[in-house]
């Protein structure tokens, strides 16, 4: 761990969580005079009584201005928006305030490769990990995708590499914070009611490129204006990746082949994810930056089916193929699932209604959909909008267990079975994880 001087400064962690609890015990090791603060009360958050237990001052019950009061540095929850009064105060105080992302920046001894976009971006990131693996990168896979960031920096060395996937919300708590290889996948309009708008949340993403120099590597989607854009304007070595365009310089698609820098790794046809290409086509350009051989890049690419519940490929019965994306919560995620396909879909889509509409869908309805099968709370509205797109193949049924039985009922050998709801899974499940569950279990009892 490198050494940085915290010794008395007064840090205060706003939200304990997970990165709370790290930070908080990180910066108390480095000298720090730290403070935990939280919405909940302390009798009934367990973290906190540990924190409160270990000797830390913990506040809990809310988040009191008078916090403010001495405080050099915050460290906040990436989750809690910047409009809370505490940190509006903060700001008008010139204190700053970070994720705990920009500690891990400060501290750790191992580069680092960060990866974000609005989709894709958990796949890419573990698919990075696996090609990494067993080279002399020793990478370690932390960030939004489960290891707290500065719980392994702590502890890395020179010769580790922390490969990390980073959210918007991580990203604007950084300043200084410098990866060696930064991944931008692609920008949706997504998480408005945290950031106000669509520019905001870019605004955030491209902090990835920061403080690259030269010296340092922007991975990004040349399909992508907007990613382009902000890719353009930062001082890092540029490598660009396209599933259209003939790159000379970056990693696209030609005759057949995948394609760095004019020259052939693998086979398209060799890909056992063909439905996630362009979370591919980034893997191989920070795996080929890395030093990672043709025969590595092909053995991982050939065994790699995607992360469960992000577009996973489960199994095929009887010339069916079944898709679990199950993540995709919203409109935007399932466009990018339907784009992956060639083949017709059976759609299984649903869940919980929060009030939106299903509009964007129409024309993905009229080309990519052979079939709906619709349930959750917003299976009527999404029913009406298939007629709408002249789509009348669409049945209603209780829940996904049932879906799974209609599909492979309506299906023909050839076709996508593919669970991509569009909607959260809160009316039926406790979590996407436990509605993805649930398909793959019927897809096995078939």
């Amino acid at each position: 761990m490198k050494k940085v001087n915290y010794v008395n400064k007064s840090v205060l962690i706003m939200g304990i969580a997970k990165s709370g609890f790290a930070a908080a015990k990180l910066l108390k090791s480095m000298g720090a005079n730290v403070t935990v603060n939280d919405r909940e009360e302390v009798a009934n958050n367990p973290k906190a009584i540990e924190l409160q237990e270990a000797g830390f001052t913990v506040v809990g019950g809310g988040h009191p201005l008078e916090l403010l009061n001495g405080i050099d540095l915050i460290v906040k929850n990436p989750g809690i928006p910047y409009h809370n009064e505490l940190l509006v105060e903060a700001e008008k105080r010139n204190i700053p305030i970070v994720t705990e992302v920009e500690i891990a920046g400060e501290i750790s001894e191992a580069p680092f490769i960060a990866i974000t976009g609005s989709n894709g971006k958990t796949t890419t990131t573990t698919l990075i990990g696996e090609l990494l693996s067993g080279t002399s990168l020793n990478p370690i896979v932390a960030g939004n995708i489960g290891t707290v960031v500065c719980e392994v920096a702590a502890d890395a060395t020179p010769n580790q590499t922390l490969v990390t996937e980073l959210s918007s919300f991580q990203l604007q708590g950084t300043i200084h914070f410098h990866p060696h290889i930064s991944v931008l996948l692609n920008i949706y309009e997504a998480h408005l009611d945290y950031h106000g708008s669509k520019d905001a949340y870019a605004q955030a993403k491209a902090r990835i490129f920061a403080n690259q120099t030269a010296y340092d590597y922007a991975v990004y989607n040349a399909d992508d204006d907007l990613v382009s854009s902000f890719a353009e304007a930062s001082e890092a070595t540029l490598i660009p990746f396209s599933t259209t365009k003939n790159l000379e310089h970056g990693v696209g698609i030609l005759d057949g082949w995948v394609v760095f820098k004019e020259e052939n790794i693998i086979k398209v046809a060799d890909l056992s994810m063909k439905q996630n290409i362009e979370n591919t086509l980034a893997a191989v350009a920070v795996a080929k930056l890395s030093g990672v051989s043709n025969e590595k890049i092909h053995s991982e690419l050939t065994n790699f089916h995607g992360v469960k519940h992000r577009l996973q490929f489960v199994g095929e019965v009887s010339g069916r193929k079944f898709f679990n994306d199950s993540k995709a919560t919203n409109s935007i995620a399932t466009k990018k699932a339907l784009d992956s396909f060639d083949e017709p879909v059976i759609l299984l889509a649903g869940g919980l209604d929060r009030g939106n509409g299903f509009d964007d869908l129409i024309p993905y309805f009229q080309s990519k959909v052979k079939h709906l099968i619709t349930f959750g709370q917003t299976a009527h509205k999404l029913k009406d909008t298939a007629s709408m797109a002249g789509l009348n193949s669409v049945t209603v049924v209780d829940n996904v267990e049932k879906a799974v039985a209609t599909a492979y009922d309506l299906s023909e050998t050839g076709d996508v079975v593919l669970l991509s709801p569009a909607c959260a899974s809160w009316d039926q499940f406790k979590t996407f994880e436990e509605r993805g569950d649930i398909f793959i279990e019927a897809m096995h009892r078939l």
